[in-house]
């Protein structure tokens, strides 16, 4: 299809994009979004640096990768070098989300008429002051062309709705919503019982919830809570790019050490369907089910083709940009906790006194990690008992995963329509995460 220029690394990867965004706020409809477009980023590598383009003009392609080309130095030995060895040749056409499976097949009236006909659940409420609620879905035909031979067509989805609510009785204020995410519009669809049991628990939460007593707990983490503290406190440290160049970094993060409990193991995987699913990343690399932690013992890292040559590891699929704007970088898919061998009522019934974090507002950390709890609940007795208002549960993070000592049978992977991840000036992307319940021996809750 293009002309590569010899001595140099060189790939195309055009992307043909359609999305939506909608918002209703206390019935009003005040945003209605529907964009498409298509367009391109070019990358070309010389052995000693890397030249970039992007493009909306597809047909300029050619010219973008001559310009980029006289800048560069050719390179005789390019096909030594350790960056170049490292890309993937893959070919083939993988696309899931045609036909009645795409957004783009479905009316603005219809996705429109979706969140009309949820929102009466919460609008009526005497205890709502406020309500929002959101659509959005975002389609990506993505082809990928190389110098050294690939030439792949595939597609990801995200679709997601969101009824957020600000609740008050007398001078007590709570906020909550309602999250689903998902590949398919169909997903959506038939949610009114599930809208309004989280509406009702929270309304409650709401009525009865105390100030918890500051102290150390044992904390059992729901599986979005769980999927959090993996994304943010050890998922950013598996990637692999904040290495480069930092040899102290490299011995204290050596494949094969102790990092945590042995019944914990922890996995970034492309493959999985969700908000995270990503078959092949921006660098043409197949998606591969990455063990970062396998019962305790670091097992691995997410890298690019660039990482993969420095720390002369494997390719795991995890180059990825947020468009076409942008250059891949390091960036995880879906990443979770794998379960292990207990019914959530076994998990519990060994608790005296804990702390069961359900739902949360945030989660931060690296070292130190804090969450920060929306609905959360006294476990007592081996029981789920009164709800607690908890401002902030935290904990050093090595720790905490040597002193996660219990894990359900069953895992949920999170799709939360709205956010995504942020790293340097590349955000949201899109990502999946969560988990079974976690129990943890011994947290900071206050």
């Amino acid at each position: 299809m293009y002309k590569f220029p010899e001595g140099l690394y060189t790939d195309v990867r055009i992307e043909d994009v359609f999305q939506t965004s909608i918002q209703i706020t206390m019935g009003r409809l005040d945003d209605v979004k529907e964009k498409s477009y298509r367009a391109a980023f070019i990358r070309l590598y010389d052995g000693k640096r890397w030249f970039y383009a992007s493009t909306s003009d597809v047909d300029g392609i050619q010219g973008e990768i001559d310009a980029l080309a006289s800048m560069a130095s050719k390179n005789e030995n390019i096909e030594k070098d350790p960056i170049f060895k490292r890309h993937e040749v893959n070919e083939g056409e993988f696309l899931k989300f045609i036909g009645k499976d795409s957004v783009k097949e479905i009316s603005l009236n219809e996705k429109i008429g979706l969140l009309k006909e949820y929102y009466p659940i919460i609008a009526h409420s005497e205890h709502v002051k406020l309500w929002r609620a959101n659509y959005i879905d975002l389609n990506v035909k993505k082809s990928f062309y190389s110098s050294k031979g690939s030439n792949i067509v595939f597609d990801t989805q995200r679709v997601g709705m969101r009824i957020g609510f600000e609740l008050s009785d007398g001078e007590k204020k709570f906020a909550d919503r309602f999250d689903r995410g998902s590949n398919y519009f169909a997903s959506l669809k038939g949610l009114e019982k599930e809208i309004e049991t989280r509406f009702n628990k929270a309304v409650l939460f709401l009525k009865e919830a105390v100030d918890v007593k500051p102290g150390k707990y044992t904390v059992v983490l729901s599986p979005e809570a769980a999927g959090v503290f993996a994304h943010e406190s050890f998922g950013h440290k598996s990637e692999s790019d904040f290495m480069i160049g930092d040899e102290s970094m490299k011995e204290e993060w050596k494949i094969g050490k102790k990092v945590g409990s042995e019944i914990l193991s922890i996995v970034d995987d492309g493959n999985i369907m969700g908000t995270g699913y990503t078959p092949f990343d921006d660098e043409g690399t197949r998606a591969k089910e990455t063990y970062l932690i396998k019962n305790g013992i670091l097992a691995g890292r997410l890298h690019s083709a660039k990482t993969a040559a420095a720390l002369k590891e494997e390719l795991t699929g995890n180059a990825r940009a947020l468009n076409f704007e942008y250059e891949p970088i390091v960036r995880m898919t879906t990443t979770y906790i794998k379960g292990g061998d207990k019914s959530f009522e076994e998990l519990i019934s060994e608790i005296d006194e804990g702390v069961l974090i359900e739902t949360l507002k945030h989660g931060s950390g690296m070292s130190t990690f804090t969450l920060a709890p929306s609905m959360a609940y006294m476990i007592r007795n081996g029981k789920v008992a009164e709800p607690v208002k908890i401002s902030v549960v935290s904990g050093n993070v090595f720790e905490t995963l040597n002193e996660i000592d219990g894990l359900t049978k069953d895992v949920k992977i999170l799709e939360f329509a709205l956010g995504g991840c942020g790293k340097f000036e590349q955000f949201p992307l899109p990502v999946g995460f969560g988990g079974p319940y976690v129990r943890v021996k011994s947290l900071n809750v206050r």
